[in-house]
């Protein structure tokens, strides 16, 4: 297996010019003022980041993607013209805002980049992604939530229905997920009630549903562990609902249009846009598995993600210039598509920041390129960025979390991994 200095060195890159990638940011405090928002999107299943982000100037890429290949000259079966970014990189021609968002200089994709863990089980995957450490065991709680508990005074939210791992641990973390259907069995509901009923919180809860109250228009509050409940959170949040009001009940109801994922980013958006809302938010998708029928597959999933980002941007319209935002998945996939016109699971995948706090406007990291010598395995894409410098750099200058309690706590045995500058606007 080729080590990390030797690609490097067989890459051309010099030790001094790898390290320009990875200068701390120089300063404590978010360089875009204290009341800053973070939220991560994480895709679940392992987005082809060649197929979102397709290198079409890379003089391998067409050859290993045959059928699959997107270019900005012209359409394919599936798709329509890659929308060009620059001489080597073009967006899926399904993102249209996220397009926009690059030209505006919000949007600052970083390909080639994984986690630590450089298998291809997704569970292990998405384990060592939200665990903060090296290797998938290495943690039974999550780097957002240690970010948060470095952070005194600011509230984390997860827009899933169970908490993830990413968010579990000591500090208290709000739960949201989308209200009940309008239309929802009255047998059903007749059933329920009386289970409701024998707990006061609980009865309360769904009497607001019943009446179309919007019982799930406030985040619920919990430990950072799934099920778990802190009592003095739980009349906070009971609060929160009351003074949330009908509009903001309205608004929150409203969303959904275009898929699930947009109606969950917006729900995040409106939260954190909020004066006293959570500043760090967690929100998941599913569905990113894409073994056959990749095109049409992702030509739906990826238009739910433009649909989302827009949707997050607009929600979050108050804050939009104090916020990022972080897409990541667990890993790529292989550089050659397979039988089925599909890909398998792979190592280098794509990581996005967007967000008015972003500088964005070019594609960041260190592309290896896909000539089969240039390959990992001889068949994935070589990754030459770690996830957490990603993360490390964000906490540090966006949320002016310190350099000690990143490398130490917030992802530990990290000391040596330097976090990434350059990834957001100058104050």
């Amino acid at each position: 297996m080729t080590t990390r200095r030797e690609f490097l060195r067989l890459m051309g890159y010099s030790a001094a010019a790898a390290a320009t990638l990875t200068l701390w940011p120089g300063i404590t405090r978010a360089a875009t003022g204290g009341d800053t928002r973070l939220l991560v999107l994480m895709l679940r299943g392992g987005l082809d980041g060649l197929h979102a982000l397709p290198p079409y100037g890379d003089p391998g890429y067409a050859q290993l993607r045959g059928p699959l290949a997107l270019s900005p000259s012209g359409a394919t079966a599936e798709d329509g013209p890659a929308l060009r970014l620059d001489a080597t990189f073009a967006l899926h021609p399904a993102l249209t805002f996220a397009r926009q968002l690059y030209q505006r200089g919000q949007l600052l994709p970083i390909p080639a980049a994984a986690p630590p863990y450089w298998g291809r089980s997704h569970f292990e995957a998405q384990d060592c992604v939200e665990n903060g450490t090296a290797v998938p065991d290495g943690a039974q709680t999550g780097w957002l939530n240690r970010a948060i508990a470095a952070l005194p005074g600011v509230r984390g939210l997860a827009v899933s229905t169970v908490m993830p791992l990413m968010m579990r641990g000591s500090v208290p973390v709000a739960t949201w997920t989308p209200p009940l259907p309008l239309r929802v069995n009255p047998i059903l509901l007749q059933r329920l009630e009386p289970l409701y009923a024998e707990d006061a919180r609980l009865a309360a809860a769904f009497a607001d549903a019943l009446a179309g109250d919007g019982a799930s228009a406030a985040p619920s509050a919990g430990t950072g562990e799934p099920g778990a409940m802190s009592a003095a959170m739980g009349n906070h949040v009971m609060g929160d609902r009351r003074r949330a009001g009908p509009a903001l009940r309205g608004k929150v109801k409203a969303m959904g249009s275009g898929g699930r994922l947009p109606q969950l980013m917006q729900a995040a958006g409106t939260f954190m846009a909020r004066p006293e809302g959570p500043r760090i938010g967690f929100v998941e998708d599913y569905g990113w598995d894409t073994h056959a029928n990749q095109a049409a597959i992702l030509a739906r999933k990826l238009k739910e993600l433009d649909h989302a980002l827009s949707g997050f941007a607009q929600a979050a319209q108050p804050v939009w210039a104090r916020t990022a935002l972080v897409v990541v998945t667990e890993f790529g996939r292989t550089a050659r598509i397979n039988g089925t016109n599909g890909t398998d699971h792979g190592t280098g995948g794509v990581l996005w920041l967007a967000g008015g706090a972003v500088a964005g406007g070019h594609v960041g990291g260190l592309w290896p390129g896909m000539r089969p010598h240039q390959l990992y395995q001889d068949r994935d894409i070589h990754a030459t960025i770690d996830f957490r410098s990603v993360f490390k750099g964000l906490l540090a200058a966006h949320m002016g979390v310190s350099e000690s309690a990143l490398a130490t706590r917030v992802f530990p045995g990290s000391a040596a991994l330097p976090p990434l500058g350059g990834l957001l606007r100058a104050a």
